[in-house]
Parts: structure tokens; sequence; C-alpha cells
């Protein structure tokens, strides 16, 4: 992933992340490239040493936030946090868990916890409903 600066015709400064040069050109010329603030499509990279991540295990997410998406992203910590609050953490045994609960093995509670992609797969195969739970950078340790 390379990581842009980048700045509208209004003069608002952000951030996005691409696959490649190309494909930040393919989508700002469909207009899937705007600016965070103010909405311009009128968006063009600035002069700088592009960040590259050369690790194929995980790919990154960034988001350039305005004012809006600072709320919706507060909001959306305060809900995970009051989840985690009311629920039990089962750790990696999550998947475990919620199908003991879902064929009333054991009591229906709230949890939450760890679970790989295929567990994951597994659960939504069995008609067992979950969601995930954002992780933000302050949460990791």
């Amino acid at each position: 992933m390379i990581r842009f600066s980048l700045h509208c015709d209004h003069a608002h400064d952000f951030e996005g992340w691409f696959r490649s040069n190309d494909d930040f050109e393919t989508q700002r010329k469909r207009g899937f490239v705007s600016c965070p603030e103010c909405g311009s499509q009128k968006v063009e990279k600035a002069l700088m040493a592009p960040a590259v991540s050369t690790s194929r295990k995980q790919e990154k997410v960034a988001l350039a936030m305005g004012e809006e998406q600072r709320k919706m992203m507060a909001a959306l910590k305060d809900l995970s946090q009051k989840v985690r609050e009311n629920a039990e953490n089962v750790g990696d045994k999550f998947a475990e868990e919620a199908r003991k609960i879902h064929f009333g093995e054991t009591e229906a509670r709230g949890i939450y916890g760890a679970a790989t992609l295929d567990e994951a797969k597994g659960l939504a195969e069995d008609g067992i409903e979950f969601m995930p739970l954002p992780v933000f950078p302050e949460d990791r340790n």
C-alpha cells in the first residue's frame, strides 16, 4: 500500500492509501476520491516521499477524517465500549461459546472475543448471528 498526501481545490490537506499510483488515478477519475472536509472531487497528490508498506500479511485501511467522521468515530468507539462493558470476554473461545449458546448448551448471554476467519465463516454457515467489533489503535497493546 502507498500513502499519498492529497489536497483538494479548496486547499484542504488529507491522506489516502492506495495499492498503486494507477489505483489512485483510476479511483480519482471515477469520482471515488473526495475531500473529507468539503466533498470536492477535484483532488490532486501533494509533493511527498510516499510511504510504501511491503507487508502482504495484513492490509491497513486509513481514513482521512473531517469533523463529521470524527463524530461518527467517537460514537463507534462509545458503542464498542458499551458492548464490551455488557458482555463477557471469552477470548479465543468465541466460536466455541457462540455455538454453545446458539444450540442451547449453555446460558444465553452477551459474549465477545476473538475468532479466526475460518471460525467466523463456520459460524455464519451455521446461521449463528454475530458481528465484528472494531479494534481501535489505542486498544492494541
